[in-house]
């Protein structure tokens, strides 16, 4: 079977994923879902026209001759309904998100004005009708669509959400994802350590990468390598929406899980990726499931759960972006590079004038996890490369914990 190029290998399981059906959630539990279908507004917003801004509500025509001195004829205040029609040398004050009273064609700022004895106040400025009036229906207007869907729902959205009074919320529904590790070496959380075992990280640090996406997986445990056992538990896996199954997949006399998988059924799509860490990672299908083999060094296993699974699971959630986000960095020191497999090198990011830096997190193994423990970011060498230059820019895909920074950025 042929080893497909990364790109090859996204777009060969893109074609095959498939956006899952809608479930109705709470409002509460929506946060990070993907709406399922049209939202649409149940009133216009604002109600009326209302004031932009705390001053007065007056007829902009009485502003010719500046200054000018107007009677107040009422107070208004968000919530309350005016009670009288503005005439010709009146005004009306009122507060933000009041209803401008009949006769009025404008609102003037407090900061435009200077209150005068007798109930009058003196208009500093001229201002043009309209002027800080937010009309009727200007946010949203009655049976209008104000969210399609495909739209995530962020605390943005979680707004518009509860002002159209949307209570329960239908949404695609999370796939069920199955998380299994197979060897005689591992020894799980629960175990007694033993210095001749390897401790079970892949389980764990797959579990958060699938929880940092709002899904909660089930871990069936560790298979050991036994074929009768290891179908057994890629069975009860594959009764899920996805299996993902780290180790076993390489061409070892006691790597069952090619075999194994195959003949439970799954239609195998590629086994091998020209890629550097995971090489040995596999997809295949059934009529209702999808399976991923990943490789049993822990930085390989989470490097291609970035660039195949988790783009495969927001896509089966409705996600529109299903990639990590990119950006520009200028390296600090040379990467030597073979042609012939992308390469994606764990890197941590500074700040400079005019960008951000990356640099190596050091030794780059694909055992040694805590390479990906401080990493901001995976360099992407291209495949055809043939090494790095400090000083040159490269495309750094950000992980988990980079949406953050230290400072704001900005000036205050």
């Amino acid at each position: 079977m042929e080893h497909l190029s990364v790109a090859n290998a996204q777009q060969c399981i893109l074609e095959s994923v498939i956006k899952l059906d809608a479930e109705t959630v709470r409002l509460e539990q929506s946060l990070g879902r993907v709406l399922a279908e049209d939202v649409r507004a149940n009133r216009d917003l604002p109600p009326y026209d209302v004031s932009a801004m705390d001053g007065y509500a007056l007829r902009s025509a009485d502003l010719k001759n500046i200054p000018a001195t107007l009677a107040i004829i009422e107070d208004i205040k968000a919530g309350d309904m005016p009670g009288k029609t503005v005439q010709a040398g009146q005004c009306a004050r009122i507060m933000t998100g009041a209803p401008v009273p009949q006769g009025a064609d404008a609102v003037i700022r407090v900061e435009d004005t200077q209150a005068s004895a007798d109930n009058r106040v003196q208009i500093n400025a001229a201002v043009k009708p309209g002027n800080d009036i937010r009309l009727r229906g200007e946010g949203m207007r009655n049976g209008e669509v104000v969210l399609t869907p495909g739209t995530e729902i962020t605390p943005g959205v979680t707004g518009v959400l509860a002002t159209v009074k949307c209570a329960q919320v239908r949404v695609v529904r999370h796939p069920r994802v199955a998380i299994l590790s197979t060897g005689n070496e591992l020894e799980d959380m629960d175990e007694p350590v033993d210095p001749d075992k390897i401790p079970n990280s892949n389980s764990y640090a797959l579990m958060a990468q699938v929880q940092a996406l709002g899904i909660e997986p089930d871990l069936l445990g560790i298979a050991r390598d036994d074929p009768a056992e290891l179908a057994e538990y890629l069975q009860r896996g594959l009764r899920f929406d996805v299996l993902l199954v780290s180790g076993g997949t390489s061409v070892g006399v006691h790597d069952y899980v090619r075999p194994v998988i195959e003949s439970l059924g799954v239609q195998m799509k590629f086994w091998r990726v020209a890629m550097k860490p995971g090489h040995p990672v596999a997809f295949g299908t059934t009529t209702n499931s999808f399976f991923f083999g990943l490789p049993g060094n822990p930085v390989s296993s989470m490097v291609c759960f970035e660039q195949f699974v988790a783009p495969a699971l927001r896509g089966m959630m409705g996600h529109a972006k299903l990639y990590r986000r990119t950006i520009a960095a200028r390296l600090t020191h040379n990467v030597k590079h073979q042609p012939g497999r992308t390469e994606f090198v764990r890197v941590i990011l500074a700040k400079e004038q005019g960008g951000y830096v990356a640099t190596s997190t050091g030794a780059q193994g694909s055992g040694m996890l805590l390479s990906m423990a401080r990493a901001d970011g995976l360099m992407v060498v291209p495949a055809e490369s043939t090494g790095l230059v400090a000083g040159e820019q490269v495309t750094v895909q950000l992980l988990d914990g980079t949406v953050f920074q230290d400072e704001a950025g900005f000036n205050k």
